[in-house]
């Protein structure tokens, strides 16, 4: 093969891995790997600079707009940065801009690299209009009616200098917890689960209906002023502040630092680096921008990169290890879920001894057997991921590792339904599918029963004390003596707990039984629509639908569950046995509060704004935590904020706390 030919060949093999990155959300490769290929592909085109076209990967941002959404033109370029990986080309970066500017000292600010997706937002007279992906840097998706269902971005700006247009560029992210969540959810509804979240953040953001983008509890952070008709900051460290006192989300103090030399801004990657593992959301690295922004044009850009900053990325979170053997577990839904067990080995200060291979399907497109040699590392999933397999190390007698026939639990043959990637034990009363269920009614997510966790539900199903849900609301203190290690206190505070948790609202009840595609948000939906669990049970498909952020799948699932007599067994046992079903509090429609939209600010003395905020929403009032034209009323407490006088401006009705309680 000619060079040539070879220089094609890594052009197609790159462009795959955009596809599979930007399109599909399944990336094969991780970002370091990719990062090599862009600069082997570089490298060429230095050589060779009259094979470039273009439709280079070297010259575009390779993300596609997706089908469905309008397109927008950015009024600046969305540019993504370059990349490095060594203290030494940070050091060439910081030599460049030295002589590009001709000064000797200059300062720059080093902030969070975000693992998310980049968005462009803007302002006019301080409302929120609209917002844009990347795209290919001149245009992209319009996501503003997505953007509107995250709950940490203004819709209203707060500030006494609010410029007439003002565009912000920023990452929306999905919060690790979150992210687990949702592939907890999907792994059990036997669906292909997330690579990582920055994946299923872009997924989420693609979503064409906002219903369903609600749903994915997605976040959003700035760090950047793409168009200010005030010109209101002159650094980028400046710009951060600025942001904040508009209320928009930005990045914590200890998160961007100003540095003057490449020892301060070690010192910064450092600290961040140890903080990593601790934070609740995926970083990759950190950015380095020339804090001054009258630089930024100055020094201009590349085709993709601008001058001005660069990223230093961290070493990928990855350890070698051997798979010493491939069980299978099975979920409260029957799902058949592979784990490598593995030989233990430290990644990213923890000890690691079983990573998830989430189904067949993605083992045997990674070729993953028993004894192999492979790389795993500690993304966003509880249980780390296996990367890669060191096919070098692979023994010569080793075979393609296949999922059982049968249920390892209940022998059970197992089948696989038509589209799904999920294999799964169909027989409903086999043993751990009954204990999956009990674990998930009694923890944080269902019933939430103090003292009741995965160990101690395990130790109860072993005793043949709790088979079913009600079991658990009968269980006495001499049951409990029979387990090992249960002692006096032990056996109260179990006791505390379940009847602590006997008294429960509609929507928590309908979470902790499992419905399958109904979680905590859904499970809310239909308990405000319903009111008591007798009219949902008698709800048809139809009614259902009728309910706003209720699709086909839910609506189905719901009146799946409420036909199945077994489950109605299990809901009539629960009332049997002492469980309470809080019923609805009426709203009344006469009250001054129903309809009206209030704000908060300051400290209020007699109450917790969260318990106005229950005042408000008992007697039919909305809590909203910006003020706008739609704001009715602003509570106001001691050393209130800017909100109080935005409400001035508009005219709102101000209310001390002494008005406010006498209003309810």
């Amino acid at each position: 093969m000619s060079q040539k030919e070879t220089y094609h060949k890594l052009i197609k093999e790159i462009r795959r891995h955009d596809q599979l990155y930007y399109g599909a959300a399944k990336p094969e490769i991780s970002d370091y790997e990719y990062d090599q290929l862009i600069k082997k592909l570089e490298e060429m085109e230095r050589q060779h600079p009259e094979w470039v076209t273009p439709s280079s990967p070297t010259q575009r941002i390779g993300k596609a707009l997706t089908k469905g959404f309008q397109e927008v033109v950015h009024s600046v370029p969305m540019l993504s940065l370059a990349n490095t990986y060594s203290k030494e080309e940070v050091a060439g970066f910081i030599k460049r801009i030295h002589k590009l500017t001709e000064r000797k000292e200059i300062a720059f600010c080093a902030e969070l690299k975000m693992d998310g997706v980049a968005v462009s937002v803007r302002y006019e007279k301080g409302e929120f209009c609209q917002a844009a992906t990347r795209g290919d840097g001149k245009k992209g998706d319009d996501i503003t009616h997505n953007m509107k269902t995250i709950r940490n971005l203004p819709l209203s700006l707060e500030g006494k200098h609010l410029p007439e247009i003002l565009e912000v560029r920023g990452e929306v992210f999905l919060p690790i917890r979150e992210f687990q969540k949702l592939n907890a959810e999907k792994q059990e509804a036997g669906e292909e689960v997330w690579a990582n979240p920055r994946n299923a953040a872009a997924g989420s953001l693609k979503l064409l209906d906002p219903r369903e983008a609600a749903k994915r509890d997605l976040a959003c952070v700035f760090y950047g002023v793409a168009q200010d008709a005030l010109h209101s900051v002159k650094s980028q460290e400046e710009t951060h502040h600025f942001l904040r006192m508009l209320s928009l989300p930005v990045f914590e103090s200890r998160h961007h630092r100003l540095c003057r030399s490449l020892e301060e801004i070690m010192e910064f990657a450092e600290a961040v680096e140890k903080e990593r593992s601790r934070l609740p959301f995926e970083i990759d690295g950190i950015v380095i921008k020339v804090d001054e922004l009258k630089w930024h044009p100055i020094l201009g850009s590349t085709a993709k990169s601008p001058r001005c900053a660069i990223a230093y990325k961290f070493a990928p979170q990855q350890a070698k290890t051997v798979i010493r053997d491939i069980t299978v577990q099975v979920g409260r839904t029957g799902v058949l879920t592979p784990v490598a067990d593995l030989e233990p080995v430290f990644v990213a200060g923890s000890k690691i001894s079983r990573a998830t291979l989430h189904n067949q399907d993605e083992i045997k497109r990674k070729d993953i057997r028993v004894h192999d040699t492979v790389v795993i590392e500690k993304g966003g999933d509880v249980i780390p991921k296996v990367v890669l397999v060191d096919l070098s190390q692979r023994p010569k007698d080793s075979k393609p590792w296949k999922m059982p026939k049968q249920c390892p639990y209940c022998a059970s043959s197992t089948e696989q339904r038509e589209g799904e990637v999920a294999v799964r034990c169909p027989n409903s009363k086999c043993g751990v599918q009954s204990l999956r269920r009990i674990i998930f009614f009694a923890g944080k997510g269902g019933m939430d029963i103090d003292h009741l966790g995965e160990k101690v539900a395990e130790r109860l199903f072993e005793k043949g004390l709790v088979r079913h849900f009600a079991d658990i609301y009968t269980l006495t203190a001499s049951d409990l003596e029979r387990l090992e290690g249960f002692k006096e206190k032990s056996i109260q505070n179990l006791l505390n707990g379940i009847r602590a948790s006997r008294r429960v609202s509609l929507a928590r009840l309908l979470a902790a039984l499992g419905i399958p595609y109904v979680g905590a948000g859904t499970a809310d939906l239909l308990a405000e629509k319903a009111g008591e669990i007798k009219s949902l049970m008698k709800m048809s498909k139809e009614q259902l639908l009728e309910i706003e952020g209720i699709g086909e799948t839910v609506a189905e699932s719901v009146q799946g569950f409420f036909f199945d007599p077994k489950n109605l067994g299990e809901i009539e046992a629960l009332l049997n046995a002492g469980v309470e079903i809080e019923k609805p509090k009426r709203i009344p429609k006469e009250h001054s509060f129903f309809g009206k939209t209030f704000v908060l600010t300051g400290s209020l003395s007699g109450l917790t704004r969260s318990e106005a905020s229950a005042l408000i929403k008992e007697r039919g009032g909305r809590v909203s935590g910006s003020v706008s034209k739609e704001t009715d009323y602003v509570l106001v407490g001691d050393e209130p904020g800017s909100k109080c006088e935005k409400a001035k401006k508009l005219g709102i009705k101000l209310l001390d706390e002494k008005s406010f309680k006498e209003m309810l």
